[in-house]
């Protein structure tokens, strides 16, 4: 494995239940650079999502390897931080208490946060400040708006300073407006911590809009069957998204999808075969 990427997906593949079960990905390879974004997306079904559980070290794979900081994966990891479509907030506790949760199980800050709890609540504070949530640090769940909670969320996914930040249709259940709005933030959030991230989205203006570069998944068994660097200098501004250069490049991953999905249809799922960089 070449240490110059942060994670490696070589050939993997995932087969639930026993033989005969499902088979959601099938010889998958990606990598992704230090300090790189990437937006993986595809067909409903196509096996993104267990993708991104094989990654964590969540779920093992079937066969091939999953290498993350030149360590292979065998089960859940410190080196990742996760957002979901779900932001899951315990409604017993604060925002700022929901934000430092994973300092209560990760090391080295577990052994470490009764001494230094004041530094920890700053830094929540700090994270909570650059997302929009300055002063509703002692608010809970039910008090904060939808989009509110999922700007939380991504503040208790950076909290312990994860390498790698894994995002599985974090915005999906967000109306447009409050989704570009944490489009930019998460863009400026990126820009000033520098972690390694996996976005799995639907949305191919949300992948163009955040990617260094957006790979496409093929209908089940998933594999990565394009991929696209997205030339466009940060930061990025939402009105970027209306002129042409991106609307092109939305259209041709758009147009990737389709043929994945006509091939499933007339052909059956997909083979393993290499993938195309566009």
């Amino acid at each position: 494995m070449n240490s110059s990427y942060f994670v490696e997906v070589d050939q993997v593949s995932m087969r639930y239940g026993l033989e005969g079960g499902t088979l959601a990905l099938q010889a998958c390879s990606l990598k992704v650079k230090p300090g790189e974004f990437v937006s993986v997306v595809g067909p409903s079904g196509c096996g993104k999502s267990t993708l991104m559980r094989l990654v964590t070290g969540l779920w093992p794979a079937t066969e091939g390897h999953v290498i993350v900081a030149g360590r292979e994966v065998w089960g859940p990891h410190s080196e990742a931080g996760m957002a979901f479509q779900n932001p899951i907030m315990l409604p017993w506790r604060t925002i700022l208490d929901n934000v430092m949760l994973p300092l209560e199980v990760v090391e080295p800050h577990r052994g470490q946060l009764r001494a230094q709890r004041q530094m920890y609540e700053e830094k929540a504070q700090k994270l909570l400040a650059l997302v929009g949530l300055k002063g509703y640090e002692k608010r809970y769940p039910h008090e904060l708006s939808g989009g509110m909670q999922q700007r939380a969320s991504l503040c208790r996914a950076l909290i312990h300073e994860p390498r790698l930040l894994m995002l599985d249709e974090p915005f999906g259940a967000l109306d447009v407006f409050t989704r570009e709005d944490l489009w930019f933030e998460l863009q400026a959030l990126c820009i000033n911590l520098k972690p390694s991230v996996i976005l799995v989205t639907h949305d191919l203006r949300e992948a163009v809009y955040l990617a260094d570069r957006v790979l496409v998944m093929s209908s089940r068994p998933g594999r990565i069957i394009a991929e696209r660097d997205v030339p466009f200098a940060r930061p990025r501004q939402l009105d970027d998204l209306y002129t042409a250069p991106y609307q092109e490049l939305v259209q041709e991953l758009r147009m990737h999808i389709s043929a994945a999905r006509k091939a499933e249809t007339e052909n059956g799922p997909a083979m393993p075969a290499q993938a195309s960089h566009v």
